[in-house]
């Protein structure tokens, strides 16, 4: 059975349903999603219980807003890797340092507002370790595969096909940036390097972001 891919935008954040033997997403949405998230599925034709896994990509308030909505509608298993959920018991507004000039500026500029936001941290089934996670179990052929650097435990979906769910290693959207490009806030900037040289190493060939449209992994390749 053929991948099928389902982008789903909610709010800021990009996220994505992903179908082949079985279904999961990819990412919670941006607070207070809910609606959308149901008019989403309405559109693709998936039902709500048909989702068996959330997989957050990172602890971050845009990724994760809605996840416990999402968890309630689809009765889904959430997972979330460790070192970003004891980061969220210590900071539920966990947001990286800037590592380019706008990002410097737009973190002090949209923080102080964003934080005002009302959400709940998520319901984490699954604590993912480094070691990552086959999903063969629901009925997809790929894997989560731990690639941190704009948050200690951010992780990427990467199927057998080449498609890769990268949450915020890359983003390619306003207000974050014009063009594909790495993250304008990163806690590490050269781990996700790392992550990415592994990704290549390992036959990812589109990205998917957290923010924006897919694109050809030979645009990161170039940033490289």
């Amino acid at each position: 059975m053929s991948v099928r891919i389902y982008p789903i935008r909610l709010g800021m954040d990009d996220c994505y349903v992903i179908q082949e033997r079985g279904t999961i997403m990819v990412d919670g949405g941006f607070p207070l999603s809910a609606r959308a998230f149901s008019m989403a599925l309405a559109k693709i034709s998936i039902e709500p219980m048909q989702i068996q896994l959330v997989v957050l990509t990172h602890g971050h308030f845009d990724h994760i807003g809605s996840a416990n909505t999402i968890r309630e509608r689809t009765g889904a298993r959430i997972a979330l890797h460790q070192a970003d959920q004891e980061q969220l018991e210590k900071d539920k507004m966990t947001w990286p340092p800037g590592v380019t000039p706008w990002g410097k500026f737009s973190r002090g500029l949209f923080k102080p507002i964003l934080s005002l936001l009302p959400y709940e941290l998520p319901q984490v089934d699954i604590l993912l370790g480094d070691e990552g996670l086959s999903l063969e179990a629901y009925g997809i052929s790929g894997r989560i595969i731990h690639t941190p650097g704009h948050s200690p435990g951010s992780v990427t979906v990467l199927l057998d096909t080449g498609d890769a769910f990268v949450g915020c290693m890359a983003q390619n959207s306003l207000p974050f940036c014009l063009r594909p490009r790495l993250p304008i806030y990163a806690q590490d900037i050269e781990k996700i390097k790392q992550g990415w040289r592994m990704l290549i190493a390992e036959g990812a060939r589109t990205i998917y972001p957290g923010h924006g449209k897919p694109f050809s992994i030979e645009v990161i390749k170039e940033v490289l």
